[in-house]
C-alpha cells in the first residue's frame, strides 16, 4: 500500500466512513490514476475536469456513478491533499427524479422461488421481509438476532447508524434452518471457501460475496419473465411500499429502513397503488359533495 493511499485510508477512518465506503472512495482515486497513468497528487484541477467530461460524455456514467466518483475524488483532494473545496465547484450533478422500481407481492414470491441455492434464497428473503440493504444483510452475525424480542440489530448500516428491525417468525425459521447447514459461530451467511482451519473443519471468517447474491437475483428475475429492471435493492423498495400500502405510518417505515431524513422515505408515497386508488376515491367524493 502506497503512503498516499494509507493517508487517505486513515482520513476516511477518522471521518467515520464505513469499510464499504472506504473501499469505494479509494477505488475512485485508483481509477483516476490509472486513466492518466500517473500519481493522483501530480494532477491538476483541469485534469480532473477533463476526467469528469470523459466519464460523462464518453463512458456515459449514470448520475449515481458520477456522484460516487465526484465525492470520492473530492474527499481525496480536499481532505487528504488539503485542496480548497471551491476547486470542486466546477461540477454539478444532473438532477434526476426517477422513481425506484417496485415489485408486487406475487412477483416477489415468484423471484424468490426461483433462487435455487438455500444461502441466496434465505438472504434475499431476509432483505425483503426486513427491508435491509444488501450490505446490511450479508453482515448479519449470529449475535445480532434477538429471537425473544423478534428483532435484528443492524450494525453495519449506511452512515454507521444502528437500528433494530422487526424479524418475522417465518424469516427467523428460514435463517435457523439455513444456519443448521453450516453452524458458523459468527456469520449467519458465511462465505464458502473463505475460512480458517479448526480441527478437521474449515470455519468461514467472512460473509458471502455481494456479487454472487446480485448475480443470483439477476438470473432469477431473468428466468421469471418479469420485465421490470429489478435488483437486490428492489426488494427493499418493495418492502417499504408494501408496508405503506398496509397502512403503516411513514415515520415507522423511516425507522425500519434507517433513513436519516423523512424526505427519503416520502418517495414511497408515489409508489403505492392503494394510496392512489384512495386518492381517486377521495377526489370523487369531493366532487359529489359540490
Amino acid at each position: 500500500m502506497t503512503q498516499l493511499r494509507q493517508r487517505m485510508l486513515s482520513d476516511l477512518q477518522l471521518k467515520g466512513m464505513s469499510e464499504r465506503s472506504q473501499q469505494i472512495y479509494i477505488r475512485q482515486v485508483r481509477m483516476l490514476a490509472e486513466y492518466y497513468e500517473k500519481s493522483p497528487d501530480l494532477l491538476t484541477i483541469d485534469d480532473i475536469r477533463n476526467y469528469f467530461l470523459h466519464l460523462k460524455n464518453v463512458k456515459n456514467y449514470s448520475r449515481t456513478a458520477l456522484k460516487i466518483s465526484y465525492y470520492g475524488l473530492r474527499f481525496f483532494y480536499t481532505v487528504t491533499l488539503n485542496w480548497d473545496l471551491n476547486s470542486f465547484h466546477f461540477f454539478k450533478l444532473p438532477r434526476e427524479k426517477k422513481l425506484p422500481v417496485v415489485l408486487n407481492k406475487k412477483e416477489v414470491r415468484k423471484i424468490l422461488s426461483l433462487i435455487r441455492l438455500q444461502c441466496y434464497r434465505t438472504c434475499l428473503t431476509v432483505i425483503y421481509t426486513c427491508g435491509l440493504r444488501l450490505q446490511e444483510a450479508i453482515n448479519i452475525k449470529v449475535g445480532d438476532i434477538d429471537s425473544e424480542r423478534m428483532v435484528i440489530h443492524i450494525k453495519k448500516s449506511k452512515g454507521n447508524y444502528h437500528r433494530y428491525v422487526p424479524l418475522p417468525m417465518v424469516t427467523l425459521n428460514l435463517m435457523r434452518e439455513y444456519w443448521k447447514a453450516h453452524r458458523n459461530p459468527e456469520w449467519v451467511f458465511p462465505s464458502p471457501g473463505r475460512g480458517s482451519k479448526k480441527g478437521d473443519k474449515t470455519i468461514a471468517i467472512k460473509p458471502i460475496d455481494r456479487g454472487c447474491l446480485q448475480s443470483a437475483m439477476h438470473e432469477a428475475v431473468k428466468e421469471s419473465g418479469i420485465k421490470k429492471k429489478a435488483s437486490v435493492h428492489t426488494l427493499r423498495h418493495s418492502y417499504a411500499t408494501h408496508l405503506l400500502e398496509a397502512g403503516i405510518n411513514l415515520r415507522v417505515i423511516q425507522e425500519y429502513l434507517g433513513h436519516a431524513s423523512i424526505k427519503t422515505t416520502v418517495v414511497y408515497t408515489h409508489l403505492t397503488v392503494k394510496s392512489s386508488k384512495n386518492g381517486v376515491k377521495a377526489v370523487n367524493r369531493l366532487a359529489r359533495d359540490l
